[in-house]
Order: structure tokens, then C-alpha cells, then sequence
């Protein structure tokens, strides 16, 4: 279950297939192909009758490992701004914390964006000694909002397919009070995956 925060609260509340629904985050369309030509698989990449092939001549061997949730892989406690912390706050903290973004609340407490490195670099500069010509910007003023979050209980598979759609490299965790509890990166994604070869991605 996935869920879209903005500056006005929750916008939208539904599954991973109706995410593209909503405006504010939805992905361009793709290329479509000219009508009357072939489809044809992109240059590296199998075409679906070589999977179908290759799945066919797999063995099967039932279930080969557990599928993880959220809520097994997120980061707690959260490290998260507030949208009216100035930016030098929030740049030195993702310093301290070594990490590249954060989720943003309210005063509230409630998730209205995410801020990030790339974000808080178009209001300042910076030199040896640290961040410098520093505009006076809030975080409210630079972070990107709407933000799609995710229910503790989501497939990490589909939190996966979200970074890569929308283009996001981590997507908070809120549960059904819009409390955030966690926050799951692609550095998590992939930690669960190397740490356990057995995860199917096929299912």
C-alpha cells in the first residue's frame, strides 16, 4: 500500500497500480512504437519468448525464500527535518549522519517532503572549510513534495519499482495513523538482497 504526502496532507491512499494515477507524481509516458513495425527487444536485453523459454527449463523448486517487507529492512528511528529548519542545519546534519536525504514533517509532525544533498546545493556553495554563501532558505523552500510513502507491510519489491518509476532514491514508511516509522533506501533494498541469496524476484 502506498500513500502521496503533500504540503496539504495525504492527497492519495491506494496500491502500487493506481499510484500512477495521481498527477503530481506521475512518470512521463514512454516511447510508443510506430504503428505496423514489430516490436522488437531492446539491444542487451532478453525478449519474452527467451524468458518464457528459460523459465520453462528451470527446475522448480517451490518457495526459495521469504519475501521481506518494509518493515524489515527500514531504518529506525528516522533521522527527519522539519520544513522550517534552514538549509545549513539540514546540510550539516546529512553530513553528520552520512546519508543523502531525509524526510520532511511539518510542525505537526506530519510527512510533507524529502529533502536531499542535490536539493540543498542550489542554496549554497561549498569550500574546504564548509557551506558558504548560504541563501537564507528554509527547507520547506528546497525540498520536493509531493513525496510517495509506503506501508510498513509493502513488498520491497514494489518499493523498488517506485524508485525506479518516479525516480527517488528512498521512500519514507508511514503507517496507518500517517505516523513515519521508518524509512527504506535503495542501499536497504539492496543489503536485503545480497544478505540473502534464496529472495525470489521472479514472483
Amino acid at each position: 500500500m502506498f500513500a502521496v504526502y503533500g504540503l496539504s496532507g495525504p492527497i492519495f491512499r491506494g496500491t502500487f497500480e493506481t499510484l500512477g494515477e495521481v498527477a503530481a507524481v506521475r512518470r512521463s509516458r514512454p516511447v510508443q512504437p510506430v504503428a505496423g513495425e514489430e516490436p522488437r527487444a531492446a539491444p542487451g536485453r532478453p525478449s519474452a519468448q527467451a524468458i518464457s523459454a528459460y523459465r520453462q527449463m528451470l527446475r522448480v523448486d517451490g518457495d526459495r525464500g521469504p519475501l521481506y517487507h518494509a518493515y524489515q529492512i527500514m531504518q529506525r528511528p528516522v533521522v527527519s527535518l522539519f520544513s522550517e529548519d534552514p538549509v545549513e542545519r539540514a546540510w550539516r546534519l546529512l553530513l553528520a549522519r552520512r546519508i543523502h536525504q531525509a524526510p520532511v514533517l511539518d510542525p505537526g509532525h506530519r510527512l510533507v517532503g524529502i529533502v536531499s544533498e542535490r536539493d540543498l546545493l542550489t542554496t549554497l556553495n561549498l569550500d574546504a572549510d564548509g557551506p558558504r554563501d548560504i541563501l537564507a532558505r528554509q527547507v520547506g523552500d528546497v525540498m520536493t513534495t509531493p513525496v510517495v510513502s509506503a506501508d510498513p507491510v509493502t513488498d520491497i519489491r514494489r518499493i523498488a519499482q517506485v524508485m525506479l518509476e518516479h525516480g527517488v532514491d528512498g521512500v519514507p514508511i508511514v503507517n496507518e495513523s500517517d505516523a513515519l516509522v521508518g524509512f527504506v533506501s535503495r542501499s536497504d533494498v539492496l543489503r536485503a538482497v545480497i544478505t540473502d541469496p534464496p529472495l525470489s524476484l521472479w514472483r
